[in-house]
Formats: structure tokens, sequence, C-alpha cells
């Protein structure tokens, strides 16, 4: 086991001080808990991605079969009346 030191907030250290003690852990043991949590829930990613994330399509959405003009009459007609 390595001895480290760290720099913590006062506020950060008062809470994690009575986390520990609610537990019955020494602080130690806590930030170490804290750590293998923080390995967990962030995990290495072992390969990058090799292509960026797109979001899927579908041909069942979107404004098919209007024109220009019924688009924009559409998204009028859902406005605010008090702004016309």
């Amino acid at each position: 086991m390595t001895k480290t030191q760290i720099q913590v907030p006062e506020e950060l250290l008062e809470e994690v001080r009575a986390f520990a003690k609610r537990r019955e852990w020494s602080l130690a043991e806590t930030f170490r808990r804290g750590a293998e949590l923080l390995l967990q829930v962030y995990p290495e990613h072992a390969t990058k991605p090799t292509a960026s994330w797109k979001p899927p399509t579908s041909n069942r959405v979107g404004w098919k079969g209007l024109s220009a003009e019924q688009l924009r009459d559409a998204a009028f007609a859902d406005g605010d009346p008090s702004l016309a």
C-alpha cells in the first residue's frame, strides 16, 4: 500500500468524515472505496470508437409531403396568438 497526501476542500472533507463515521470506516478506507467506485463508474475504454455516433433515422418522421408554404403555415398555427 502506498501512503499519499491529498488536498480536499474543508467542506468536502467534513462531509466525507461524517460519511465515514456513520459507516464506521476510516477516512483512508472511505477515500479508497470512493476511488474504486470512480473506476467502476468511469471505466477506461479499451478501444476508441471507430466512427462518430449519429442519431438513428426513420422514414416515418418529418414533414414529408408538405410544401414550404404548408410547413410555414403549420409552424405559425402552433405559435402564441399574442405574438401575431
